[in-house]
């Protein structure tokens, strides 16, 4: 893939895909941006940038890239107290790309997606993480539910957040559980539609953030990030 945008060029050269980076290329001006030293630069037009990766919002670079390296299940709730977001078929590349960011910046020990229907980790996403995704571990998983069956039995404790009822379950406000002491998975529905009801009914408690205006409800990356950030607090303070 080619991949565009100065941070996520930059993430890419030192995270986790650094080996798999080929050709670089970089406007006369963003060619001498100092994180560039040492890298093998050819310079560009902004045109051919554009072409080269479809996109006019390459700032001036863009890069050619391997795969991106998805992980297994296993290895994204491997380790103590693992805090995994799980998107229920999220669409949006830019949804997924500030999710991830968000994810990583908490503190997260990584994302699961579903592996159809659903977006993938591509240019677009990338350049939306602000590089993130380079560091952030990402898992296709079959079927989510089953993985959060899965989670459930490596002893962590999921929540979906909903703020529709699912079932007789009403939501729970987000901020009532204890998320100490154990694994947590977050479980974000897709843009509009939300949980799937087979997704919300894996999950341990559904919580909802208050709504107080007008709008009844919250895009899904302002929803992770107000929810990982409650819970990143919750898990430093003391017993």
């Amino acid at each position: 893939m080619i991949l565009y945008g100065r941070n996520a060029v930059r993430e890419a050269l030192r995270g986790r895909r650094a080996k798999s980076i080929g050709e670089v290329w970089a406007t006369q001006s963003a060619a001498r941006e100092p994180w560039f030293a040492g890298v093998r630069v050819r310079t560009s037009s902004a045109a051919d940038i554009e072409r080269r990766c479809g996109s006019s919002a390459h700032q001036g670079v863009c890069a050619q890239a391997g795969g991106y390296p998805y992980v297994s299940s296993e290895e994204l709730l491997a380790g103590p107290e693992p805090l995994v977001v799980a998107l229920d078929e999220v669409q949006d590349p830019q949804n997924l790309g500030s999710i991830c960011r968000t994810a990583e910046c908490a503190g997260a020990s990584g994302v699961a997606i579903p592996q159809r229907r659903s977006v993938e980790v591509a240019p677009p996403a990338c350049k939306a993480s602000a590089g993130a995704l380079e560091h952030l571990r990402l898992a296709r998983v079959r079927n989510l539910a089953d993985f959060l069956g899965q989670a459930r039995e490596a002893g962590c404790w999921c929540y979906g957040a909903s703020a529709e009822p699912a079932g007789k379950r009403a939501p729970i406000p987000y901020d009532a559980p204890d998320y100490r002491g154990a694994g947590v998975v977050l479980v974000l529905g897709s843009e509009g539609r939300g949980l799937r009801p087979r997704v919300a009914a894996a999950c341990d408690e559904l919580i909802a953030l208050p709504l107080r205006g007008r709008v009844q409800s919250l895009g899904v990356s302002a929803a992770a990030a107000a929810v990982l950030y409650e819970i990143l607090q919750n898990r430093d303070r003391l017993p």
